[in-house]
This record gives C-alpha cells, structure tokens and sequence, in this order.
C-alpha cells in the first residue's frame, strides 16, 4: 500500500486539536477560537461518543456538525470528527467534514469498518485510523486495508494505547513498539499519537508527549476543553488552550540522527555492546526455560496443575522489588514478567499434555 500525506508537509508536527465531546456551540467555537493561533493541523470534536456504559453522555449527534461547519467558516481550521456507521458518514459527507476518524472501539470490529469504507467509496475523503482497543496489529492494518481496498488513499494512523487490566501509571498502556513497527511497515503512513487517551489525565501529557516526539511520531492528538473539570466526557485528560499552548511550546523535536563522526563512533561502540547483551539475554532466558520444562516433567509425574498462584504472586513481588532497585519501570517488568510466565506455561502444556 501506497499512502498519500493528509496534512501539508511544512516541517512541523501534526497538531490534531480540540474537545473531546462537542457539547454547546459556544464551547465548540470559542476552544477553536481559541486554537486558531496555535497553528494547529486540525480542529477536533466529537459528535457521536460511544461510551463504555449506558447513560454515560453519548453526544449531541449530527447537529454538532454544523457547528464544526461554523468553525471551519469562521476560523478557517479544517475540521475532524469520529464516524462508526455508515449513517455517519453520510451525515459527515453532507456537512463537508474534512477528514473523518475511525475510534478504538470500531476498529475492532471489521464489519463496522467495511461499513464506513464501503460508504466512503468513491470520494477520497480522508480517514484517519485509532488503533483497535486491544493490541492487536493485524486488526489495525487490516482496518487500513479495508479502506485503502474502498480507493482511500489519504489515511494516517492514530496511536492512543490499549486497554489493560489493574493498576497502571497510563489510562491506556502504549505499547509503543505496536506504532513502531506500523511506522517501519509503512514509511508514508503518517502515525500520530493520542497523548490525551493514553494518559486518561493531564499532569502526565506533557512527558508522554515528548515520548511520543522522541519516537518520531509525525504528530500528537490531544483534548483541549475550555473547562476541562467541568468537561461532559474524559474531564481529567483534557487541558485548556494556554495550557495546550504552553505544553507544545516546551517540547523538542530532535532530529532523527548526526553526521558527527565522535557520536557515530560512540553510537556503534554502545550498539555493539547491546547486540552483545541482547544474546546473552536470549541465552539466559533459553536457560530458564530449560529449568521451566524440567519442573514441567516434575509435575506432569505427580499429576500437579501447571498454574501455582501463591509462586507466582511471589515471583511477580520479588520481580517488583528488584526493578525498583533497578531503576526500571514497574509497567516494563510486569510486562516482561507477563511475556515470560506465558511462555512458560505453554511450555509446560506441550509436556504435560504430551501422549
């Protein structure tokens, strides 16, 4: 697949911008007003708003988009906002919406996706694409598809985290290799990251944004709200516009690379290094596993369930403690605890479910 750019190239990031939920059409227009200065690429706000539970606000609907059309009118920003039907994008169409976005929670269903692209066929309208809501990468791709297979040409993807279970610094885990790999597969793909979603709360944007801009992202997404506390939907991870303002001013772009010859040399001394851990990392895991399946043998002779809660529980804490020590993140080691311990039970299986 061959992607063509949504956004004007001019040197600068991609700046998607806006309230999550269009609420009134003053509090639309005022926030885009606001942004105007800002150079942002596109005004956003959402229309129609799954939500997880019923009675949450699901959003004011297709009225909304003629406020979007005001905003578009009077400030001369493009505009954006989310579609799950056909009827949506319909209605989009209709309103000369600029470019439409397709959410986590339709992204996971592929006959939702074709839907929308069967509905957009034929107009070239630009879509830009939220990763599925768990981390699933063919899904993602395959939703991208769906609409390049439509004569989309002009997608772009959207990085915003994926669900997780229990206690963690991100309202969605970013799993950043996910966009990483997205971005190698894909070179003109424009990848743009939805700080506002991962982070589900704002004192922890800024940080995640510069992650994001450190990683290369073509651009960042985030909710802007000119009363978040008072916000009708994700009231704690959207900012005002001063604040927006100040949070883009205080973040580096970093060129991707150097032709000094002393960081070429000082790069490919660490590198060399860490190829030589990496193997020595894949050795000594090759090891554990070894030991793994000799206590699978040990079970499967006494006819001992592979999964033992209390050793686990155990493990995980001594893990924790030791990471802490470490300076590593607990969110890294409980997913390479996570990854191990899968691995381990699934080699157990093929022991003890051996004939």
């Amino acid at each position: 697949m061959q992607f063509k750019p949504i956004f004007e190239s001019d040197g600068r990031p991609v700046l998607i911008a806006g309230p999550c939920s269009a609420e009134t059409e003053e509090q639309v227009v005022s926030t885009a007003h606001a942004l105007k200065s800002q150079h942002i690429s596109l005004f956003r706000a959402g229309v129609w708003k799954p939500r997880t539970r019923p009675g949450a606000f699901e959003g004011v609907g297709t009225p909304g988009l003629a406020w979007l059309e005001r905003v578009r009118r009077e400030t001369g920003l493009p505009v954006t906002t989310e579609v799950a039907t056909a009827q949506h994008v319909q209605d989009c169409l209709r309103h000369h919406i600029d470019v439409l976005w397709i959410g986590a929670r339709t992204t996971v269903n592929p006959f939702s996706v074709q839907e929308i692209a069967d509905a957009l066929a034929g107009t070239d309208t630009p879509v830009i694409v939220k990763n599925p809501v768990n981390p699933d990468y063919k899904l993602w791709i395959g939703a991208i598809e769906r609409l390049y297979k439509a004569g989309i040409r002009r997608i772009a993807a959207i990085h915003r985290g994926f669900s997780t279970y229990g206690d963690c610094k991100y309202r969605n885990l970013p799993r950043w290799q996910m966009a990483i790999d997205l971005m190698q597969e894909f070179p003109d793909l424009e990848v743009i990251c939805d700080v506002s979603h991962i982070c589900g709360r704002r004192d922890i944007l800024a940080e995640t944004a510069q992650k994001a801009y450190d990683l290369h992202f073509d651009g960042l997404m985030v909710e802007v709200h000119p009363d978040p506390d008072n916000a009708w939907s994700d009231a704690a991870q959207q900012i005002t516009p001063p604040q927006f303002s100040q949070m883009i001013a205080a973040l580096k772009r970093r060129q991707i690379s150097s032709d000094d010859p002393s960081y070429l040399a000082s790069m490919d001394s660490l590198r060399r290094q860490i190829d030589e851990l990496d193997e020595e990392i894949i050795q000594m895991i090759a090891r554990r596993m070894k030991l793994v399946r000799d206590i699978g043998h040990a079970k499967k002779d006494k006819n001992i369930a592979i999964y033992q809660p209390e050793r686990w529980r155990a493990l995980a804490e001594a893990c924790r403690q030791r990471a802490e020590k470490s300076e590593l993140s607990h969110e890294f080691v409980a997913l390479f605890l996570e990854a191990i311990h899968q691995e381990g039970i699934s080699q157990q299986e093929k022991i003890i479910n051996q004939n």
